[in-house]
């Protein structure tokens, strides 16, 4: 497995650039999302141009295993679920992929501001300006148990204009940068990396969940005028603010539908399978006049057939359901007033995620939000059934779709995840060759 560190581009960004430095002239693209309840893989070819639309060759999902709450505890189990789904969108597309970008959801999803500034003396800003300036910005990152999967540039900042798009061509004393960065722990990418690796493909990027999920299901004037898009996963629940065309902040909770299961198969003395069930067929948040009266079957936790099925009624499961995801907004909201961008989250809330599609989450998300709130599905992509056109597989839609035609970042490819691996930034000690060398590639 080829696992390369951040290269700093030194571009701004832009519209119709792949992030991972992906040609819309090469082959298959796949890009794999490996969750707690499911394992997707999506396998695409880029359009011709870059305004066509994506159109999916091949999609393959399973069921998932070896996972709890997003981390890998049966290497084997999990690889096997991976070869499978990738197995699935090959057959269907037709065509083979030896590398995939792969969409990251935990409780480690972290968003903060890291800011540069380098001087220009006068001149014309060019493209090495830019990457200087996003290079010293970077250069403070010092956390040696997290890794940079992002590094968004949202502004930035010609002398006193502090909020510019593109500063190249302009002329300046001085030259900022503002950026979105964003971060896990290490070794639960690593174990994630090493599925990859088993399955003899290489890893080309790591795109975060929440923010994959916003680029497929947010429209335009939501992405700018501001909007927060929640990812409501199995095992964890994360969200992502955007605003002025970009993201501003994420994060993530470690409470997901898994979680509501849980609660149902012990308020309901009932096995896990059978809570799944009826979560899927009876869920919901709402209360209904006969709640009292209509009664839901609840296998035993055995098997015995002179055991009889108990009963209980709607109203028991809703009172069971509610507290749960009631608990889980809340995490959202203080997550959301913690981190100061409560206003920047707009008034529009979009719920993406197999957890959202429960019946009243909608209304429930905007009583404890104070928001406007709607079920969200992939928008940008062209080629999906119907079975994986829903809200469950948004994030894996919006992964292509950033692969393919989404913003520009700071760095590309992947990150080092090798233990004890150290990103390099200028004013470290090197190799003087290294170091003559970097200058020539900075510079010409």
């Amino acid at each position: 497995m080829v696992v390369s560190k951040h290269v700093v581009t030194g571009l701004v960004p832009s519209a119709n650039a792949s992030p991972s430095g992906l040609s819309s002239r090469q082959g298959a693209v796949g890009v794999l999302d490996i969750g707690t309840s499911k394992i997707a893989c999506f396998v695409a070819r880029p359009g011709e141009l870059p305004s066509a639309a994506i159109r999916i060759a091949g999609v393959g999902h399973q069921s998932s295993k070896g996972l709890r709450a997003g981390s890998i505890i049966d290497l084997d189990a999990t690889e096997s679920a991976v070869r499978q789904a990738i197995e699935q969108a090959e057959r269907m597309a037709g065509i083979s992929i030896n590398a995939v970008t792969l969409n990251y959801c935990g409780p480690s999803l972290r968003a903060q501001k890291m800011r540069g500034m380098a001087a220009i003396n006068g001149r014309e800003v060019n493209n090495r300006d830019v990457k200087r300036v996003l290079k010293t910005a970077l250069a403070s990152w010092q956390d040696e148990g997290r890794v940079i999967i992002h590094a968004i540039p949202q502004r930035y900042s010609v002398d006193d204009n502090v909020d510019v798009h593109d500063p190249r061509g302009m002329f300046a004393s001085r030259l900022g940068v503002e950026l979105c960065v964003v971060s896990v722990d290490r070794n639960p990418l690593r174990n994630l990396a090493l599925v990859v690796d088993r399955c003899r493909l290489d890893l080309r990027s790591i795109v975060a969940t929440p923010y994959a999920a916003g680029l497929a299901a947010l429209v335009d004037d939501e992405m700018h005028l501001g909007a927060t898009v929640i990812d409501m996963g199995a095992g964890s629940t994360s969200f992502a603010v955007f605003c002025d065309g970009g993201l501003v902040h994420l994060g993530a909770v470690p409470l997901g539908g898994q979680h509501v299961t849980n609660d149902i198969a012990r308020g309901l003395s009932t096995p896990m399978a059978a809570a799944e069930r009826i979560k899927t067929m009876y869920g919901t948040v709402l209360d209904g006049p006969d709640d009292d009266f209509e009664m839901i079957d609840c296998p035993g936790m055995c098997d015995d057939p002179c055991m009889r099925t108990d009963q209980a009624p709607r109203a028991v499961l809703t009172s069971v359901i509610r507290p749960r995801l009631e608990e889980i907004f809340e995490m959202v909201r203080e997550q959301l007033k913690n981190g100061g961008v409560y206003r920047d989250a707009g008034e529009r809330v979009v719920l993406v995620g197999g957890a959202s599609q429960l019946d009243g989450v909608r209304e429930l998300a905007a009583r404890i939000l104070n928001k406007q709130v709607r079920l969200g599905r992939p928008l940008r992509l062209s080629g999906l059934g119907d079975a994986v056109n829903g809200a469950g597989f948004a994030a894996t839609a919006g992964t292509l779709h950033h692969v393919i035609s989404g913003p520009r970042e700071a760095i590309i490819g992947a990150p080092d995840l090798a233990k004890g691996g150290r990103r390099h930034h200028p004013g470290q000690q090197e190799n003087p060759v290294k170091q003559l060398w970097g200058w020539i590639r900075d510079n010409f």
